[in-house]
C-alpha cells in the first residue's frame, strides 16, 4: 500500500484507526474452542465486523509465534483473510544485523518466500543503519521504526538527552530519517506521550505515526490528534484489547464493532476539525 493509496483510505472510511490482533486463545470466547483453529476464527469474526470502520489490522506476532507452527498457521490464514484496502501490519519488532534483516524481511514481506505478504513491519533500530535498511527495500512495502513507545520501560533510555539537550529518541528519529522517506518510513509513537508529539513532528513534520495507547492503555486520542495530526492525517492510531475483548461472549464481533465505530467517530469528527476532510 503506498502512501497516496493510505490518504486515500482515510479520507474514504473517515478514519484512521489500526485494529491490533493481539490473538490470545486463553481469552477468546470459550464457545470458539471447538473450532478447527479457534484463533483464526476469532480474528475471522473480527475483521469481518470491522473491516469498513478501520484502515490498518496489526497482529502482534508473539501471540501466534507462541503457539509454534499451529500459531504460524493461524497467522497465515489471518494474513489471507485482511482486506487489501487496509495496511497490514507486522507487529514484530525486528531488529538484527544486515544479512539477518533481509531474512526477517523476506519472512514477512515475500509471500514467494514465506507465504506472507505484509505491508509493513515494525523494526527496532538500536543496531543501526544495516538492521534497518533490508526493510526499507522493498517496493511498495514500510517499516515503522519505534521511536517514543507507551511502555513505562520506554523512559529508561528513550529520553536521555545528550550534552545539546537532544534526546536520543529525537536522534532515532533524525538519523532514521536520512535511510527512508515519507513513502516507506513510519515511527511507532505511544498514545500516552501527549505534548512530545510536538517535538516528534519537529523532525517528522510528514510522516505517518502508528500510535498505540489509546483505550485500554488511557492515550488519549484527542491530545495525539491535537500534537500529532498533519495535513494528510498522519496518524493511524491503534486500539487492541478495548476493541477486540470488548466481550467475550457469543456477541464478541458486535460488541467489537460497537468500540471500533466509536473510536471511528470520534476521529471523523477530529479529522473533519482539522480540516483533512
Amino acid at each position: 500500500m503506498t502512501r497516496h493509496e493510505l490518504i486515500r483510505q482515510i479520507k474514504t472510511k473517515r478514519s484512521f484507526l489500526c485494529i491490533g490482533l493481539d490473538t490470545d486463545i486463553d481469552l477468546i470466547p470459550p464457545h470458539l474452542l471447538d473450532s478447527e483453529d479457534p484463533v483464526f476464527e476469532f480474528n475471522r469474526q473480527i475483521i469481518a465486523a470491522t473491516a469498513d470502520l478501520c484502515v490498518a489490522y496489526k497482529p502482534n506476532i508473539a501471540f501466534y509465534e507462541r503457539r509454534g507452527v499451529a500459531g504460524w498457521k493461524s497467522l497465515q490464514k489471518t494474513w489471507e483473510a485482511l482486506p487489501k484496502d487496509c495496511l497490514r501490519i507486522a507487529d514484530a519488532k525486528r531488529g538484527d544485523i544486515g544479512n539477518t534483516a533481509k531474512r526477517y524481511a523476506q519472512a514477512f514481506f515475500d509471500q514467494g518466500t514465506s507465504g506472507l505478504g505484509f505491508d509493513a513491519i515494525t523494526i527496532a533500530p538500536y543496531m543501526g543503519h544495516d538492521s534497518v535498511q533490508p526493510f526499507l527495500g522493498f517496493e511498495g512495502k514500510w517499516g515503522i521504526v519505534l521511536a517514543l513507545t507507551s511502555n513505562a520501560g520506554g523512559l529508561d533510555f528513550q529520553t536521555i538527552a545528550d550534552e545539546q539537550g537532544v534526546q536520543l529518541f529525537e536522534r532515532v528519529i533524525q538519523k532514521t530519517n536520512t535511510w527512508g522517506d515519507t513513502g516507506n518510513l513510519m515511527y511507532v509513537v505511544g498514545a500516552t506521550r501527549g505534548e512530545a508529539f510536538a517535538t516528534i513532528r519537529k523532525h517528522a513534520p510528514d510522516h505517518f505515526l502508528l500510535v498505540p495507547g489509546v483505550g485500554a492503555q488511557g492515550g488519549s486520542l484527542r491530545d495525539v490528534c491535537k500534537y500529532g495530526m498533519n495535513a494528510d492525517c498522519g496518524l493511524l492510531v491503534n486500539a487492541t484489547r478495548s476493541i477486540i475483548y470488548a466481550s467475550n461472549g457469543l456477541d464478541f464481533a458486535e460488541q467489537a464493532r460497537r468500540e471500533a465505530l466509536a473510536l471511528q467517530q470520534e476521529m471523523e469528527r477530529e479529522l473533519l476539525a482539522s480540516g483533512v476532510l
